[in-house]
């Protein structure tokens, strides 16, 4: 129903149907009407314009097919660059992991090699240390060796002189201190 309304309308309202007199007749506003929309097209025709229309809208359509081919070009373009500094981030990540990893391993050779070096300083000490106290250790000894024997001088001469005269004292006393001395010494 709703389809067959328009139709009917159209129809009803007709050209013939509005003017009054013979339709074609220079009187009739239908008829000149009708002229003037002819010559119109006909003008239109003759000037080329729905070619030049054709050709306006074909240059359009070309010139919007070389935007988007431009465009397409230049996603292309961008894509390349980014998997471009894609691929550059993951090489300087990459390099930045290694040159992390070496210093890493850098570090812990230095330490090592500290450790090394404090142990064999230790052990210099301990061995400077040991040879102190070995020779301080030989040192009392000599100097408890030279008490020793100044203290049996002391007595064989006190031993001496009450058995010996003076004179005799005297010479067995110095014979004795040279015997001590060449042992000793």
């Amino acid at each position: 129903m709703k389809l067959l309304t328009p139709i009917l309308f159209a129809l009803i309202a007709s050209p013939a149907l509005a003017a009054e007199g013979p339709f074609v007749s220079l009187r009739n506003t239908n008829f000149i009407v009708l002229l003037a929309f002819i010559l119109f097209v006909g003008i239109l025709l003759y000037m080329k314009v729905p070619g030049k229309l054709g050709a306006m809208l074909d240059a359009r359509a070309a010139a919007i097919k070389a935007e988007l081919d431009e465009a397409k070009a230049l996603r292309e373009e961008a894509k390349a660059i980014l998997a471009s500094y894609e691929r550059k981030s993951k090489e300087m990540m990459e390099q930045s992991e290694r040159i992390v990893s070496a210093a890493k391993s850098e570090a812990q050779a230095a330490a090592a090699q500290a450790k090394e070096d404090l142990k064999t300083s230790i052990a210099r000490r301990l061995a400077a240390a040991e040879e102190r106290i070995a020779s301080a250790e030989a040192g009392a000894i000599r100097e408890v060796r030279e008490r020793a024997v100044d203290v049996a001088v002391a007595a064989a001469s006190s031993v001496l002189s009450k058995q010996f005269a003076a004179e005799g004292a005297a010479a067995s006393i110095d014979e004795a201190i040279d015997q001590v001395a060449t042992k000793l010494h």
